[in-house]
């Protein structure tokens, strides 16, 4: 039995990464909280003052309103990262709605306080710089597949993501609630995931999504998920399990390039667990 005690931000991964002093920082001003499926963390023009770390297989999603009570999604976040007043100095208006996708618990803390604490330490404000840029990435790259890429592509990258998240081939995500993610109406969205459900990559069942094949769908797949995973990989030292899911990231000491990460290397991450 390991004489360790746990980590205080034990089931997120960008807080788990903090060394202890850092994580000292931050660990007052956290509150634990539970957030039901489709709970809004923040409105579109609301001040997000706040910052929330997903748990474990908490997943949110940010989305940007179109006409006609339509949305489109811009980017997920799990247990690998935060939402709210991460990138600002402290708290600004937002540009999207943040709903929750997948229920679960999240740590919530006052974006002023995370902004106290960048500036107390040199290495915590690193790892949040860092995982801005990762962020940015993830939005870039969805913008670019949105403009570009066949929609059963699309469908792929964006279940591949949700995969990664919560380390199971069963997602929790319905026809509609993809639908709407990806700004398609519900009976395209049907055709779509019939002409991939014939292909073999995945099942369709009761408000459920079976990932068949991860070899085959990434091959599927766009180059898209695989371009914002290297970049997670290269500039926040994120560990990937053979079967995808995101399992670390790493703290480095400031203008520290992060410990390389060869796809050869993948497999003895097998063991490690969150």
């Amino acid at each position: 039995m390991s004489s360790h005690p746990p980590h205080p931000f034990e089931g997120n991964l960008l807080l788990s990464a903090l060394a202890p002093r850092d994580a000292a920082l931050l660990e007052p001003h956290v509150v634990r909280r539970d957030h039901p499926r489709g709970d809004t963390l923040f409105e579109v023009d609301e001040d997000v003052s706040h910052v929330t770390f997903p748990l474990d297989r908490t997943v949110a999603t940010l989305v940007v309103p179109l006409s006609g009570d339509r949305t489109v999604e811009t980017a997920t976040v799990g247990h690998e990262g935060a939402i709210g007043g991460v990138v600002s100095q402290g708290y600004l208006p937002a540009f999207t709605r943040c709903v929750v996708l997948v229920e679960g618990s999240a740590l919530r803390m006052d974006a002023d306080r995370l902004r106290q604490a960048k500036q107390d330490s040199p290495t915590l404000n690193d790892l949040f710089v860092r995982y801005a840029d990762c962020m940015l990435a993830q939005v870039l790259q969805s913008v670019a597949c949105n403009a570009g890429h066949p929609i059963e592509q699309r469908v792929l990258r964006w279940l591949l993501g949700l995969q990664d998240r919560l380390g199971t081939d069963t997602l929790p995500v319905t026809q509609a609630v993809l639908g709407n993610m990806l700004g398609v109406g519900r009976s395209h969205m049907t055709g779509v995931l019939a002409r991939l459900q014939d292909q073999g990559l995945i099942h369709l069942g009761h408000g459920r999504i079976h990932m068949l094949d991860r070899a085959r769908t990434e091959a599927a797949c766009c180059d898209c998920h695989a371009r914002v995973r290297r970049h997670f990989r290269t500039v926040l030292g994120a560990v990937y399990a053979p079967d995808g899911e995101i399992v670390a990231v790493e703290a480095t000491e400031p203008w520290t390039p992060p410990r390389p990460r060869a796809e050869a290397m993948l497999p003895d991450v097998r063991g490690v667990s969150r």
